[in-house]
């Protein structure tokens, strides 16, 4: 289908790729594994699913209520491929964004990824149905960053929220696809050691589930984020994740490798919130 043509709002079906349990807790080594050892033990366990095109009803989805929510966030980056700009424009923008969106007390970004399978050197887009903390490694982030103020923000609510942004639009190749939080359980996720040569960290994979509902919002613009909810200490009823890839979008043949930045962040909230 020729890409001036493509539909503004359409389902799709693709293959999602999620982790069979096994005896052994699966690990990634990111650096030279030991000698023996491979650098990924997981087992692979693909499937066809519907993706729902959630373009049209931006409004109904919500950190809390799905795990994650599309907003409009105008940027005055010039170059992200500049770390320095990156830096130094980017992360004030996305912590005066998540300060006034979430009601948030203090945000701080700890780090980034720009992503583009077309240029040599940068990270191509994840196939693994994935997210990126687990109950136990998610609070060590907070010991990680913020230094003897850990103790005392530890006593609140805290989460950690990953900030999606195209940087060429509209995204037509690898969309991201995010699974709803109603329709999964605590008990789908397969906690996965993520190894570096100086730390070992841990990630959360997913087992299959036939109930898992899918949605991705179709030909993203670079003034449009998804807000990713990775980890929220509440545990109240709201959404504390969702776990999400991305997939092979069969209406995008013939389009530019997609290029995305995600800036992964520290949220704290006020006490009794």
């Amino acid at each position: 289908m020729p890409l001036d043509i493509m539909p503004k709002a359409q389902n799709v079906t693709a293959t999602l790729h999620y982790l069979k349990r096994g005896a052994e807790k699966p690990a990634r080594y990111v650096t030279e594994p030991p000698p023996g050892v491979p650098r990924w033990n997981g087992i692979d366990d693909p499937h066809a699913v519907t993706i729902e095109d959630a373009r049209g009803r931006e409004a109904e989805f919500t950190l809390d209520r799905n795990g994650f929510a599309l907003v409009k966030a105008p940027t005055a980056v010039r170059d992200f491929y500049s770390g320095d700009e990156v830096k130094r424009v980017y992360y004030p923008e996305v912590e005066r964004l998540l300060l006034e969106t979430l009601g948030a007390s203090r945000v701080f970004v700890f780090d980034h990824n720009v992503r583009n399978a077309g240029r040599p050197g940068m990270a191509e887009p994840s196939r693994r149905v994935h997210n990126d903390h687990t109950v136990n490694s998610a609070p060590r982030r907070v010991y990680d960053h913020m230094g003897e103020d850990a103790e005392e923000l530890l006593k609140h609510r805290f989460g950690v929220v990953n900030v999606w942004r195209p940087l060429r639009g509209p995204v037509l190749d690898s969309p991201l696809a995010l699974c709803d939080a109603r329709s999964f359980s605590d008990d789908d996720l397969i906690a996965s050691d993520l190894v570096y040569s100086h730390v070992r960290g841990e990630t959360s994979s997913v087992e299959f589930r036939p109930g898992h509902r899918w949605f991705y919002f179709s030909q993203m613009q670079p003034d449009e984020v998804v807000l990713i909810r990775v980890h929220d200490s509440a545990d109240d009823g709201r959404a504390r994740l969702s776990f999400h890839t991305s997939f092979e979008n069969p209406l995008a043949a013939g389009a530019p490798p997609r290029e995305s930045i995600e800036v992964r962040t520290l949220v704290f909230f006020p006490p009794g919130d």
